[in-house]
């Protein structure tokens, strides 16, 4: 017989040797004795599961089982001196702070040393790789667009108000594959992920856990499932809260599952130990969680469908302001980050323009960042933000005066990649104060407009390019490129890039390009003089000079602006094979420009073939299946048929 004190909390540690724990843990999976008359003369002993899992999926891994009897564990004579719990900081860069209130009677019992243990600091800590809590939604959304390989089609982010208090929380709901029993412990294990491919953003099995504990205190988990044809749906409390009140010394995390019975046509609790251990960790979840009831979580079903995973944070973190960090209530369409919009009152045309442009608002709008996340959103999906869709922005719509530059890096051992770098003048520029790279990797961003070309006198002004750096791995938290000597190369050669399209194309802002012949510099400083277009907000030097000049040389070039017409006319007629030569060159980087365009679009075209192809063998792949099953149940039909059935008169 299985032992019946296998703990069904998952604890996220991990066990070196199974054979060396002959004394399973007795973590808690109950709330310590309030009273001495609530202490029981014993204990059954839980067994803490593996970090990785060892077995094939669905042999439930993460919870090994010992073939033997729970062993007893006597309470001590002398009850331990219990330190009260802090209560917990509402401010996530001060919640660090955890005392341990009652230590686990496993870790001195023989084997309790090469026990690998994670206190309950570790979940701050950890998620303390997220600066920006924009940055943690981020790594939510990742999860539901991985789901689009599983037939996701969108995934909803909207306030949910906590049934207990009204208090706000963030709600994150997909229609996705959904996770099994098994999944959902991994999900919430640490560093477990089965996302090997390219196809997917996810890579470390670590970005739930961070993205969830840097939100707020606490997340459950409502995840439905269809795999192997079993219906099963399962809840999964992962709470700090819990942990400081509680003063637990390990990461547990309660987990109940409910399996579809064909019989009564409802789901129904499975035990993958027993009744007890199942109700214990029911009635943590109705403690802790914002639902009181088994029936209260059940309803959290209603809304999913067939399959899908809902995240509810709750106990959401405050600033060091005291405020709720989510804005929820100054847009009733969007999230905001409270404080971080900053406009400044001002009559100067181009500091509006820039304070309304998407690079500066992304910095507090979660609609904004949400609109350039992904370079491309597949048709099928949806970013369903408060309610209305989020309609991406593409940035190279955007651009005036677009080149594709190719870009192919060097790395050893790998064959040779060719990168293509989309660069321009972002519309309104020079009065539109941007510039700088959107660095995407694998379709999602990681740098926005990364300036990369920084100096005191404004070259490069304007310049903003995009690129998937697929080839260069980001940190953790996805927000940076980890600093090697690949990113290195990619930063000097995108700086090299800034100053060539700058100064190839300056002076179609009104800056003087001294590389252009002086007939056409003219000519360009009386169009721009003509329309009336020389604008007040471009920096004086600018206009004379890519560099700042001595005020004799400024005195020049304003003296040469003062030419009349005729004298302009008459320059160029001087200078004609010269400007044919500019026409030339334009021509050229046109032609360029055109022939790199084609090879990205041929090579996106091939890429949607290659889906084409899988969506295809994916179809044939369930035809046969449903064929299959179509035979069987003709077979089960002539059986029943061939049975001599009597009824009873």
């Amino acid at each position: 017989m299985r032992s019946g004190g296998v703990a069904e909390v998952i604890d996220l540690s991990s066990d070196d040797d199974e054979e060396s724990l002959p004394f399973p843990s007795t973590s808690s999976v109950t709330v310590a004795p309030s009273s001495a008359r609530d202490v029981k003369p014993y204990e059954l002993a839980d067994v803490k599961p593996l970090l990785y899992p060892i077995q094939p999926p669905g042999c439930y891994a993460l919870v090994p089982v010992k073939d033997e009897d729970p062993v007893p564990l006597p309470l001590a004579a002398e009850a331990p001196r219990v330190l009260p719990p802090p209560r917990l900081c509402r401010q996530f860069w001060k919640s660090g702070e955890y005392v341990v209130a009652r230590r686990n009677p496993d870790a001195d019992a023989p084997g309790g040393r090469n026990r690998l243990r994670i206190n309950p600091k570790f979940l701050h800590s950890n998620a303390t790789s997220h600066k920006w809590a924009f940055g943690a939604i981020a790594e939510l959304l990742d999860n539901a667009i991985d789901e689009v390989n599983n037939g996701a089609t969108f995934v909803r982010v909207n306030k949910f108000t906590n049934p207990r208090d009204g208090s706000p929380s963030l709600l994150v709901q997909d229609d996705g594959g959904g996770m099994d029993p098994d999944a959902l412990r991994c999900c919430m294990s640490f560093g477990f992920s089965d996302k090997q491919s390219d196809a997917f953003i996810g890579q470390y099995g670590n970005g739930f856990k961070t993205s969830t504990m840097r939100l707020g205190a606490d997340v459950i988990v409502f995840t439905q499932n269809q795999k192997n044809w079993t219906p099963t749906r399962s809840i999964g409390l992962l709470s700090y809260t819990f942990l400081m009140e509680t003063g637990c010394d390990d990461v547990l995390v309660p987990t109940v599952d409910y399996q579809y019975d064909l019989t009564t046509a409802s789901y129904t609790q499975l035990l993958r130990h027993n009744q007890k251990l199942f109700s214990s960790n029911l009635a943590i979840l109705s403690k802790w969680s914002p639902f009181a009831s088994e029936a209260e979580l059940l309803k959290q079903f209603d809304d999913i469908g067939e399959h899908g995973t809902k995240i509810i944070v709750f106990n959401l973190w405050f600033n060091d302001d005291g405020d709720m960090e989510l804005d929820f209530n100054s847009d009733k369409k969007d999230i905001l980050i409270t404080g971080a919009q900053k406009k400044v009152k001002t009559n100067k045309h181009e500091k509006l323009v820039t304070q309304d442009y998407i690079a500066n608002r992304l910095r507090y709008s979660l609609r904004a960042y949400a609109s350039i996340l992904y370079l491309r959103v597949p048709d099928s999906f949806r970013i369903i933000l408060r309610g209305k869709d989020v309609e991406p922005h593409n940035v190279v719509n955007d651009l005036l005066y677009r080149e594709c530059v190719l870009y192919k890096p060097q790395i050893a051992g790998l064959p040779e990649l060719s990168i293509v770098t989309t660069i321009g003048f972002v519309k309104g520029a020079p009065d539109t104060d941007v510039q700088g790279f959107n660095v995407y990797h694998k379709n999602r961003l990681i740098t926005p407009f990364w300036k990369v070309a920084s100096n005191s006198y404004g070259k490069g002004r304007g310049v903003v390019g995009i690129l998937d750096a697929s080839f260069i791995k980001p940190t953790h938290d996805k927000q940076d490129f980890e600093k090697s000597v690949l990113h290195q190369r990619l930063e000097n050669r995108l700086k090299e890039m800034t100053y060539e399209y700058w100064g190839l194309h300056c002076h179609r802002l009104g800056y003087d390009n001294k590389s252009l012949p002086k007939a056409s510099r003219a000519l360009y400083r009386a169009k721009q003089t003509g329309a009336g277009s020389s604008p007040a907000s471009v920096p004086h030097q600018l206009l004379t000079a890519d560099v700042p000049t001595s005020s004799c040389v400024q005195s020049s070039m304003r003296q040469k602006r003062n030419f009349d017409a005729l004298g302009v006319i008459s320059d160029i007629n001087n200078h004609q094979t010269k400007h044919r030569d500019v026409i030339q060159r334009k021509r050229f980087h046109e032609y360029k420009t055109l022939t790199l365009e084609n090879d990205k679009l041929r090579d996106e075209c091939l890429q949607y073939e290659e889906s084409e192809k899988q969506l295809v063998e994916k179809e044939q792949k369930l035809r046969y299946q449903i064929a299959k099953e179509t035979k069987k149940y003709e077979e089960l039909l002539e059986e029943l048929k061939l049975l001599d059935v009597k009824l009873e008169t």
